[in-house]
């Protein structure tokens, strides 16, 4: 019994001390937005995490030396965004869309909101809300107005509108503003 108990212990410390072949860089960057408004001061907390893995890749081992260069190897780089809204609860975003974008002549700026983005007008005004859905679209909602959104490959965002009186849909495609 004392030596299962000795040889358990054993193989632990064995397999903890035993090292990765990677190079691993965290790098988090956090923004605070405070708004204020008629309603009070409502204060926003955006953490971005920027996580990079490099495997460690050894060259050829050359005879009669101690030392082995390493060699480039790819790396993988995922970055979360995690979103503190003034309630408390926090979201977690897989890209973040925030930025300006135009249509017919009219910049708009795109910001993260409670449950996905909100659409500013040039004046700062909500011109709409933004709302994501399982199907990694989003629901965008404008007084009377209802529409399927989505971001296409180029960034910009896309707006799908369903004309009940024609049975056709229609596009609006804001235009990203690269910066």
């Amino acid at each position: 019994m004392k030596t299962q108990i000795i040889g358990l212990i054993t193989l632990f410390f064995a397999l903890t001390s035993h090292s990765q072949n990677t190079n691993i860089k965290d790098e988090t960057k956090t923004t605070t937005t405070t708004v204020t408004n008629s309603n009070g001061e409502k204060t926003y907390v955006k953490n971005e995490n920027t996580r990079e893995v490099q495997s460690i890749e050894l060259k050829e081992e050359k005879p009669n030396t101690l030392n082995i260069e390493t060699k480039d190897s790819p790396v993988q780089v995922t970055t979360t965004t995690k979103i503190t809204n003034p309630d408390g609860t926090t979201r977690t975003v897989d890209i973040d869309r925030s930025s300006y974008y135009i249509l017919n002549g009219r910049k708009f700026n795109v910001t993260a909101y409670n449950n996905g983005y909100r659409l500013l007008s040039e004046d700062k005004k909500t011109t709409g809300l933004l709302r994501k859905t399982s199907t990694n679209t989003f629901i965008y909602k404008n007084g009377s107005k209802t529409a399927i959104g989505y971001f296409n490959i180029k960034g910009d965002l896309v707006l799908e509108n369903y004309n009940p009186k024609t049975d056709e849909i229609t596009y609006e495609t804001y235009k990203i503003i690269k910066q």
